[in-house]
């Protein structure tokens, strides 16, 4: 007798890319109060992986540990499989480069002063010739150039941001991680941010972790995503596997109805 064939739609497995950031099993507590909860997650090279989840769930403060920002209770952190801890700050500084959710600086100055405190790491503020290349390259990438030597103060929201991008990008790290950098701008500036951020990592090869709320640009623009909730990650993968009605229930607790737009996935969650 024969074995009837059954004909599936297979789908090709994912290639998967090596591991650029490690967390295995992070935990951190503040006050008594545990943020993080036995947090284990890999970052591919070459990708931009956004964590996503409502207030409260851990994020900035698991990637403020991934950059040794903050220190880790419990578990191991590996930046390229050497743990964090281990590396020289200004060895660091060469891989990896964040920018906080709150920039605070009190001291008056220009586009192009901002973005060469991102040779610190290589020049400790003697830039040399090359370093002043890695600036001017930094300030042309971000469309900065005929306002490079105004005031932080006299910038837009959105210029501002990309001044404070241009900044990381001086730093010229293969790891960049940011911090709800869309936070305070509007639609036409996010998707400036979001498209840039796109090509650093098609383009110029970069590996981007970032915090966002609008789970729109996380679809459209990550390659993976990050849940969490209550300080532990409910769900990860890349964004066609998270971005569906039943994940999203789990992290959010609320019904988002799916559409699909130019082969992304958009979240409808205001009805």
């Amino acid at each position: 007798m024969t074995t009837p064939v059954i004909e599936r739609d297979v789908q090709p497995l994912r290639k998967t890319k090596p591991i650029a950031i490690e967390v295995k099993g992070i935990s951190k507590s503040y006050d008594g109060k545990k943020v993080l909860d036995d947090v284990s997650v890999g970052v591919e090279k070459g990708t931009i992986t956004s964590f996503i989840g409502p207030n409260g769930a851990g994020k900035s403060t698991l990637i403020s540990l991934m950059s040794r920002l903050t220190k880790k209770d419990t578990g191991q952190v590996l930046v390229d499989g050497k743990e964090i801890d281990s590396f020289q700050s200004r060895e660091l500084a060469k891989k990896v480069s964040i920018l906080k959710q709150a920039n605070n600086i009190n001291i008056r100055l220009t586009i192009r002063e901002l973005v060469s405190f991102g040779r610190f790491p290589y020049s400790q503020n003697r830039l040399s010739k090359e370093d002043w290349l890695h600036v001017d390259d930094a300030i042309d990438y971000m469309s900065l150039r005929e306002m490079q030597d105004k005031y932080l103060d006299q910038l837009s929201g959105g210029q501002r941001q990309r001044a404070y991008i241009a900044m990381v990008l001086a730093q010229d790290t293969d790891y960049i991680i940011l911090d709800e950098p869309l936070n305070n701008l509007d639609m036409k500036h996010s998707v400036s941010i979001m498209k840039t951020l796109r090509n650093l990592v098609d383009k110029r090869g970069k590996t981007i972790l970032l915090v966002v709320h609008d789970i729109n640009f996380a679809s459209c623009y990550s390659d993976n995503i990050v849940a969490m909730k209550d300080g532990r990650i409910v769900e990860e993968g890349a964004c066609h596997d998270i971005i569906n009605p039943q994940s999203l229930r789990t992290i959010y607790d609320m019904d988002i109805a799916i559409e699909e737009v130019n082969s992304n996935r958009i979240c409808v969650y205001f009805t």
